[in-house]
């Protein structure tokens, strides 16, 4: 069930927000939103790169609280940087979500 909810979270929650708050340019908003797993990437620094049960909020270097501090400050900007901000901070909420189920 977390795998499903994880997912759903990466992938149709960010559609759902896409569509519903950006509906005019809905589809580049979703694009966005799925660029921003690109931030998963830090997990490649990790040894070992892929552990189970391993929580990714201030473990790996891009989803530390330092680096969403920058995840805010991308709100204050225009689009697109404002949607990548959204999509970095909500991604940071489905993997902290994935943590308090673990």
């Amino acid at each position: 069930m977390q795998t499903l909810l994880h997912y759903f979270l990466h992938l149709g929650a960010p559609w759902v927000i896409a569509f519903v708050f950006f509906r005019k340019e809905w589809k580049m908003t979703y694009i966005l939103f799925l660029l921003t797993m690109l931030v998963d990437l830090d997990h490649l620094f990790a040894t070992p790169v892929f552990q189970a049960h391993r929580c990714s909020i201030n473990f790996h270097p891009l989803h530390t609280y330092y680096a969403m501090i920058f995840y805010v400050v991308f709100l204050f900007f225009r689009k697109p940087i404002q949607i990548l901000g959204i999509g970095l901070l909500f991604h940071m909420v489905t993997d902290y979500i994935d943590c308090l189920i673990m």
